[in-house]
Formats: structure tokens, C-alpha cells, sequence
């Protein structure tokens, strides 16, 4: 569901490469009646008489697995009837990440309808939530800025080597975080040649951040002049006694293991993770200042989204973890 905007058609683009996995059904209400390779040429070949149906298809279809990329609040009209039916639900979205109802008013003005299966939704981060999510049935994947910023702070206020309170993550954005739909933001005489802090105090992931890192978060989000990718600087108070080295030893006996993360000496860039399901981490420690820099960085669309969300499904059908998705970046 959602096939239309860039995160279901990241996901279709994957989709095309898993052995698993057979796409007999998509929905978009932009393009119903189109084939999805006339709104998305890029899938063309993949998926040459495939047509874009209307969402009520979803609940008629005989499936196994729906991922939905919806807008936020869509996915609570689906959801608890494919959950109802037996079928397994990955959704890209929001609606079933946080685990408190009360927060959803709060970050995105509008009460949860389906309250109740928040306690049995299981958040897709798959290297943190390995084991949860073997057998899930209603997998809610993270946001992108929470993804890129959990991996990098984690493993820190896991072994009690970073102060919770007091968190900054500063985080910059390729353009499209922001979905398909154009405002005056992403137009290309506006977005070029600039940067733009935005959702200041406000934005909807800080929710995501605090909930999995047990921490108080001041989050600020910068959209930058590019189609893809993130990078985050996170700051944390160290523990008297971690040093640089220290940080990133534990980066690699967190990560070492795991086949998307990789941790790298020098900063991670922006550019290095685009078309892979990779984050890249690392880590100093200003024994001047007593601050934690913690480092990330990913493609938005795959880690951040689509490959994250077929990662985790994966993970929960106890397949390989790395079936049908990038191990390797596009460079240049």
C-alpha cells in the first residue's frame, strides 16, 4: 500500500531482487489504473504489467504479507483488519511505533483507534529487537532519524557510559524524507544550493528516540540540497572514564557481528551508504568537554525505510537477515 511514493517504491525496487517474495498486488491514489512502471519508470522492467489498484483492494487480496507506506494515520483503517485476517503487517509508517497512546495526541495530534494492538506491535529495529521480532505479526518499522540515531547512541546508554539526560541529535536529511508530495520547502529554486533547520522542538521522531533510548532528546532535523541520504552528529554526556578508543571498541563489539551496521574510524559521510541497507557508525569523546559525538549515517529510503522494513521481515520469518537486500553503496 503506497506504492506510489518513495518509500513503497523503494520497496518494490527491493522487492524485485528478494527470491521470496512476489508483488501480485499494489495500491497508490495517486495512479490507480496505471501500471506502476508508467508512475515509476525505474520499475518498469521489473514489473511490466503490474497496475496500481485501489487500497480496498488490500483487504480482498489473498496475501501473506502487506507492507504499507502509507501518510500517518492510514495505516489504523487497514491494519486491524489484515491482523484479523492472519496476515502479516510491515508498516513503514508511525501508527504503531510508539507503545505509549497518550504520546500519539502529543507528536501527531490525533488519538490511536487501535490502542490495543500497540502492545503487540514490534518495532523493526532489527539490531536492537532481534529477537522480538522472530514470529511478529504487526511489525511497526522505525523512522529514518531514529534509526540513524539509536544505532549510534545505543550501545552507550546500554552500558551505563552516557548520561540520558541532556541528549542533542543533529541530524541533516536528503530531500526525500519529505515524501512525494511537493511544498514550497522542496521546490528546486528554494531547496538548491541551501539547508534548512525545520520541526524545531516538535518533530514527530523525537518521540521514536525517547522511547528507545530511555532519554531526553532535543532533536533538530536539517533538510539539505540532495535526493537521498542522512547523517547525524549526536551529543551525550561520557562517562568520566570513556575515552575515543573505548567508544570505539564497544562500537565494534555491539556491531561487529551484524551484516548492516558497519563502524568506521574516521566520521562517517553522507554519501557513502546510498543504495545499500548499511549505517555506518562511529564515536569520539571530548575528554576536554566531557561530550559523547556519536556518528551515523544511511540511505533514508532503504535502511531508513524499505530495507529496513523487508530486514525486519526477514527477521520475523526467520529467513536470512540479508536476503534480497544491498550490501554495498553506489559510488560515486
Amino acid at each position: 500500500m503506497g506504492a506510489t511514493g518513495y518509500a513503497g517504491a523503494e520497496v518494490l525496487r527491493l522487492a524485485a531482487s528478494h527470491p521470496d517474495l512476489e508483488v501480485v498486488c499494489v495500491t497508490g491514489s495517486s495512479s490507480v489504473g496505471h501500471r506502476v512502471g508508467d508512475h515509476v519508470p525505474a520499475l518498469a522492467a521489473s514489473y511490466p504489467t503490474l497496475m496500481v489498484e485501489a487500497a480496498t483492494s488490500i483487504l480482498t487480496s489473498d496475501l501473506d504479507v502487506v507492507f504499507l507506506a502509507l501518510p500517518h494515520g492510514e495505516s489504523q483503517s487497514y491494519v486491524p483488519e489484515l491482523v484479523a485476517r492472519g496476515v502479516t503487517v510491515v508498516d513503514l509508517g508511525a501508527d504503531y511505533r510508539l507503545k505509549d497512546a497518550s504520546e500519539y495526541p502529543r507528536w501527531y495530534g490525533s488519538a490511536h483507534t487501535s490502542p490495543e494492538l500497540l502492545t503487540s506491535s514490534v518495532y523493526g529495529l532489527v539490531e536492537r529487537h532481534r529477537d522480538e521480532l522472530k514470529g511478529a505479526s504487526l511489525i511497526a518499522v522505525p523512522g529514518c532519524y531514529p534509526t540513524a540515531s539509536v544505532l549510534a547512541l545505543g550501545p552507550f546508554f546500554d552500558e551505563g557510559l552516557a548520561e540520558r539526560d541532556g541528549v542533542v541529535v543533529n541530524a541533516l536529511s536528503g530531500a526525500s524524507g519529505a515524501g512525494r508530495a511537493i511544498n514550497e520547502r522542496l521546490h528546486f529554486s528554494r531547496l538548491a544550493g541551501n539547508a534548512e533547520a525545520y520541526g524545531l522542538l516538535t518533530h514527530r521522531h523525537t518521540a521514536e528516540m525517547q522511547q528507545e533510548l530511555g532519554a531526553t532528546v532535543l532533536f533538530t532535523p536539517h533538510l539539505v540540497p540532495v535526493a537521498r541520504g542522512m547523517l547525524v552528529s549526536a551529543y551525550a554526556r561520557a562517562a568520566t572514564s570513556l575515552t575515543t578508543s573505548d567508544a570505539l571498541d564497544l562500537l565494534h563489539a555491539t556491531y561487529d557481528a551484524d551484516p548492516f551496521v558497519v563502524v568506521l574510524e574516521a566520521p562517517p559521510t553522507l554519501k557513502d551508504p546510498l543504495g545499500s541497507n548499511l549505517c555506518f557508525v562511529s564515536a569520539r569523546v571530548d575528554e576536554r568537554t566531557g561530550w559523547l559525538l556519536a556518528l551515523s549515517s544511511l540511505d533514508n529510503l532503504v535502511k531508513g525505510a524499505a530495507g529496513q522494513a523487508i530486514q525486519a521481515w526477514n527477521v520475523a520469518t526467520e529467513r536470512d537477515e540479508t536476503l534480497g537486500l544491498p550490501l554495498s553503496g553506489v559510488t560515486p
